[in-house]
């Protein structure tokens, strides 16, 4: 009987599957086109809190100490994401020449900034954390064991493409010069 209910259900999920794809855009190659994640500005608190759970779980599963949420760090990330967008180019430098050092001094920042990962993609925030650890550069960033501290923001154009920045800084300490001994 069991058999034969599972036999029967097949179809059903093969339809329902068939449905699903059916509302999404067809392209060439004649697969479903990526449809765009869509942010709502009130999904702000609950994207950035998302990301910092998700970053902390990687760490701590690298065996490196957790990180907090910077609200400095994260007005440069947002500064740096709508400056990208207004340039159309996912890079490390400002429109004004500005490096993410000079942009985590700007709003005040008192540790060190340690790096910045960046991305342009139509895909959520996690799908793009999921991105940056298969690459050893920005994998490093995000495992760095100095840091303490995160930014993370992002601008949304109209048709969709986002523009992403973290940004991972030390405690505030590890940017003080070392008193002498004499």
């Amino acid at each position: 009987m069991l058999r034969r209910s599972f036999v029967l259900s097949l179809p059903a999920v093969a339809l329902a599957a068939c449905a699903s794809s059916a509302r999404r855009p067809i392209g060439p190659d004649g697969l479903p086109l990526d449809v765009a994640y869509r942010i709502d500005p009130s999904d702000t608190a609950a994207i950035q809190f998302r990301m910092l759970d998700s970053v902390n779980a990687l760490r701590r599963n690298a065996g490196v100490p957790m990180v907090q949420l910077d609200a400095r760090l994260n007005a440069a990330a947002a500064t740096h994401s709508r400056d990208m967008a207004v340039q159309n180019r996912p890079w490390l430098f400002g429109s004004d020449g500005s490096s993410p050092l000079e942009r985590a001094r700007r709003v005040g920042f008192p540790g060190r900034l340690l790096g910045e990962n960046i991305s342009e993609s139509f895909e959520s925030e996690l799908q793009t954390l999921a991105a940056w650890m298969t690459q050893e550069d920005t994998r490093a960033v995000i495992l760095d064991p100095r840091a303490r501290f995160m930014g993370f923001a992002w601008y949304q154009e109209q048709g969709g493409k986002l523009w992403w920045t973290l940004n991972m800084g030390s405690d505030p300490a590890e940017s003080r010069p070392i008193a002498s001994i004499l």
